[in-house]
């Protein structure tokens, strides 16, 4: 986990903040590429902070699923300033790789998001239940046999919430705030993302 400064908080140092991510109201809630990333990208650092090599198959898998979706940014630039354009754009090209590759960034987006509210919302909880409750609501279902024993055993391995909330910053009150509008601003995308994705043009393939 990187250092931040005495009084400081996680976010600090954080590339991006889904705070930060552009929302186009007047075109359907489009979701600018290249900031969509970046926030997803900087959102890998919280597992680090979870501490345990349990997280690093989690980790792997949004990592992965961002190249996929960079890399169709990269080939289109034109056809991808937002997410919903490169999705469309790829599938008229015959091509799912990056639209599949948002489906299941988002799935893990929305793990992490539903793990931490949770945990939030029900102050004596500890991280395990919440995030063992937030699995089976998202990416479980859509997981192999081979698959659910890798992540079940992330979920048992999450430090205690005592542990936690410290390593995210001295100043718990400026943690607590910092936090929830990161995470109100990542279950927006998140239900705008699940909309789109869940459209039939879009999962056609």
């Amino acid at each position: 986990m990187a250092a931040f400064p005495p009084g400081g908080t996680y976010f600090d140092n954080a590339k991006r903040s889904f705070t930060q991510v552009p929302v186009n109201k007047s075109k359907e809630d489009a979701i600018s590429t290249t900031e969509f990333l970046e926030a997803s990208e900087s959102l890998t650092g919280l597992f680090d902070v979870l501490g345990s090599a349990a997280f690093r198959p989690v980790k792997s898998d949004i990592v992965g699923n961002i190249t996929k979706v960079r890399n169709r940014q990269l080939e289109a630039p034109l056809e991808s300033e937002t997410l919903q354009d490169l999705c469309l754009n790829e599938l008229k090209a015959k091509k799912h790789t990056a639209t599949e590759g948002l489906i299941w960034l988002n799935r893990a987006l929305d793990f992490t998001a539903q793990g931490i509210r949770h945990n939030l919302s029900h102050p004596t909880e500890e991280l395990s239940t919440s995030f063992r409750d937030a699995y089976g609501n998202t990416l479980k279902p859509h997981h192999s046999f081979i698959v659910k024993p890798i992540f079940s055993a992330a979920m048992s391995a999450t430090p205690y919430r005592k542990d936690f909330y410290p390593k995210l910053g001295d100043d718990q009150t400026r943690v607590q705030k910092e936090l929830d509008e990161w995470l109100t601003a990542l279950e927006e995308r998140v239900k705008i993302l699940n909309a789109f994705l869940g459209r039939k043009d879009v999962i056609k393939w």
